[in-house]
């Protein structure tokens, strides 16, 4: 049956009418809904995701060759150190030759400015001591964190004619080691063949320690004796030669991207070493 025009037109109108409202209506349904968090994908797409920082490679363990010191002393003792000490020991750490520049005695330049012409990495020093200051300060650091008692001793210049000076770290050790404190002298040996390599020289003015054990074992021992008895540990000094300024090792040291790391994974290996002379038996 054909409907007139009229009512033909109400029904449009009454269907357009419907159809908005409804979808007024689903608008206003949406809009009083709390917002929804974004998917993983939405937020990815906002705001990317970084990626995770690479870890820092560990220290490397002591191996024979050493990857971190290089080699031992070529000249080894048989030495040992079995005097148990207290747990509250009171350790001292020295850079050698902090008293002897621009003199006799003031430690190695290292291969590199001696022999590759390199610029030092402190004028008013030799390199030797310019590293074995970094080292002191991170091994205080690091030793104070883990609760030893440690502390470090710098002269006040950087050359004292007179070794009798009581400010020299020959005059403070002698007199430190007579109270009862151990006295550490960090040191760099020569590049070779002048260089023996990484190792404790001990002290000869006292019995020789689980400290002095615990330390030949992670570095090498020298001879108590060595090159006829030293000044230094003829004071109470050990003397603990890191490794020789040469190689892979000062090239470690030298480069900016891996200098902290390196001094870090140095300082590591001397505070792991006194932790456990220092721990009972």
């Amino acid at each position: 049956m054909t409907l007139p025009g009229w009512i033909c037109q109400r029904r449009i109108c009454v269907t357009l009418t419907v159809s908005v409202l409804s979808l007024l209506a689903l608008v206003l349904a949406n809009a009083a809904e709390p917002p929804t968090s974004p998917t993983l994908a939405q937020r990815n797409w906002l705001k990317p995701m970084k990626p995770p920082e690479p870890e820092p490679e560990p220290c490397p363990a002591p191996a024979t060759p050493d990857p971190l010191l290089g080699p031992r002393t070529r000249k080894p003792g048989a030495w040992k150190g079995r005097q148990p000490v207290r747990q509250s020991m009171p350790i001292v750490v020295m850079a050698g030759h902090a008293d002897s520049q621009n003199m006799a005695g003031s430690g190695t330049p290292g291969y590199a400015v001696d022999v590759l012409n390199k610029s030092p990495m402190d004028p008013r020093m030799r390199d030797e001591l310019y590293w074995n200051f970094l080292v002191q300060k991170e091994v205080v650091r690091l030793g104070q964190e883990r609760g030893i008692k440690i502390s470090g001793y710098t002269p006040p210049a950087l050359t004292i004619h007179n070794h009798k000076h009581p400010a020299t770290n020959w005059s403070q050790a002698k007199q430190r080691s007579a109270q009862g404190e151990y006295i550490l002298e960090i040191h760099f040996d020569a590049y070779r063949p002048y260089g023996f390599g990484s190792g404790l020289i001990p002290a000869l003015n006292r019995p020789l320690n689980t400290v002095d054990e615990s330390l030949a074992e992670a570095f090498g021992r020298f001879p108590r004796d060595f090159r006829g008895g030293l000044g230094g540990p003829r004071r109470g000094i050990g003397i603990l030669e890191i490794g020789m300024l040469e190689g892979e090792l000062e090239q470690k040291l030298r480069d900016p991207s891996r200098r902290e790391e390196t001094v870090q994974c140095l300082a590591v290996r001397v505070v792991d070493a006194l932790e456990r002379g220092l721990k009972p038996n």
